[in-house]
């Protein structure tokens, strides 16, 4: 008799609904912290435990909408907690937070499911060894370049082009990626999504290329835990298939902000700004398992929402740590027509250094970086006398980092249809014997539209021819 009652589900009863919060009784004994609860119509509601309140109830949070469930329904519990699906049959197709395929092309094959919650690599599993990773785009490979296997952020307000960069990055990495590339959308628009799926079909990559979504009118439970499901695809094919990985996620501040909804609901007492005690622990949870191994590595971009454009904001402050790369994007430069509109001074990478990049790469870097830091500190004399009430050498300046300035920026292929200028790939290579170019006064005898949106330096020629000095002169006069 024992047996047989033994081979029964776990059974409980709802004893209370506050939104996303279910509190349920169980009488025989209590799933574990993060077990997957099902209750409702056909087991459609599912929660995670998050507290054992005491002997006989838990606390969970709904993982979907909770509508038309009431007290003193039936929950079974599951015996385990969220898995994901994993293995090659993954590839070329989207999902939700429960694994389940969203992209109306067919049941999966050849898979099997692993937890979520999996614990970040040991430290005698790491490597150290520490590589560049081309992007194509100018501003980011000269003065921030990416880590192979590390992480870099991408930190701006609203409407600044943090998606539109990413999206970018996407389109100049897969093509040249040997991997595999792991899309991972939290709390972002549906429209995105689905436009991000087209462009790759179009582009013909999403054969090697995953994606995964909790949109933004989700509960927090799925939202917070989608960022765990993409980590756990993208740990499966780097230590059991040896793979490079790409994992690209928009918007960890949506991951952080649910991780804020869940702990309010959970009526933790909140921090600072209202952010949940816990955010520096989950946040690190998430990071630490970013990581490169002795199988493979996981390279990371993520795009970050900088409240208000404040990066003292404690979102953005417990982010920063955790990256090898910080690209910071400038609302001014988006107003100026700058685009990309990252902000070279407030950027930074720990790959800037001669041992990783190169001795000639890191004194470019350098002097471009010194050269537009004496230009903004120029700007106010400028803006009150003007610019013919500056020193002969400081007026150099000026041109030089003007020029630099219309140099670094770039037209995109995700944008041809907005601005009408072909997309263009720079090489590293290229784009530093452009900036040296500039700092050597090469083309302080064209006008500065001829560097604004090209791609290599010899664009410059095709699209102006530089004016004899007299002729400057004359018109000057």
């Amino acid at each position: 008799m024992m047996e047989s009652s033994s081979l029964l589900p776990n059974q409980g009863v709802v004893v209370s609904v506050r939104g996303s919060v279910v509190d349920v009784r169980f009488d025989n004994y209590l799933p574990p912290i993060y077990s997957l609860l099902r209750t409702g119509s056909d087991g459609q509601i599912v929660l995670e435990v998050r507290a054992q309140r005491d002997a006989n109830h838990v606390r969970g949070i709904a993982l979907t909408p909770t509508q038309g469930l009431a007290r003193g329904m039936a929950v079974v519990d599951s015996g385990g907690p969220l898995t994901a699906p994993v293995g090659k049959g993954v590839l070329s197709r989207m999902f939700d937070v429960f694994g389940n395929a969203i992209d109306r092309e067919g049941p999966l094959s050849d898979v099997e499911r692993r937890s979520v919650h999996r614990t970040p690599p040991p430290l005698a599993r790491r490597s150290t060894k520490s590589e560049i990773f081309e992007t194509g785009i100018k501003v980011i490979d000269v003065l921030t370049p990416l880590e192979s296997g590390g992480k870099a952020g991408l930190f701006g307000g609203a409407g600044v082009g943090k998606t539109v960069l990413l999206t970018e990055m996407i389109h100049n990495i897969v093509e040249h990626q040997k991997g595999v590339s792991i899309f991972c959308g939290i709390g972002e628009r549906c429209r995105e999504g689905e436009e991000l799926y087209r462009d790759m079909k179009e582009a013909g990559v999403l054969a090697n290329m995953v994606m995964l979504f909790g949109q933004m009118n989700e509960p927090p439970g799925a939202r917070f835990r989608i960022g765990h499901a993409a980590l756990t695809m993208a740990e499966y094919f780097r230590d059991d298939e040896h793979k490079d990985v790409l994992l690209l996620v928009d918007n960890i501040f949506r991951f952080i902000q649910a991780g804020m909804e869940v702990s309010g609901l959970l009526g933790q007492m909140p921090s600072r700004l209202g952010y949940q005690p816990t955010m520096s622990t989950e946040l690190a949870e998430l990071e630490e398992r970013i990581a490169n191994t002795d199988a493979g590595s996981i390279t990371s971009i993520q795009a970050v929402y900088v409240p208000a454009d404040d990066f003292t904001d404690p979102a953005a402050v417990h982010t920063f740590s955790h990256l090898s790369a910080s690209i910071v994007l400038s609302r001014k430069r988006a107003s100026e027509g700058l685009f990309p509109a990252i902000d070279p001074l407030q950027s930074s990478s720990n790959m800037a250094t001669p041992g990783i990049v190169g001795q000639r790469h890191y004194d470019l870097a350098q002097e471009i970086r010194r050269t537009l830091a004496q230009y903004a500190d120029l700007k106010d004399i400028i803006a009150m006398l003007g610019l013919e009430q500056l020193a002969p050498e400081d007026r150099n300046v000026v041109a030089r980092a003007r020029r630099l300035e219309r140099f670094l920026t770039q037209p995109f292929f995700t944008t041809e249809q907005f601005t009408g200028h072909p997309g263009k790939l720079v090489s590293l290579k290229d784009a530093l014997d452009g900036c040296e170019r500039i700092l050597k006064d090469e083309f302080q005898d064209y006008p500065e539209s001829a560097l604004y949106m090209i791609g290599t330096i010899d664009e410059a020629d095709k699209k102006t021819k530089p004016q004899p000095k007299s002729e400057l002169a004359a018109g000057a006069v």
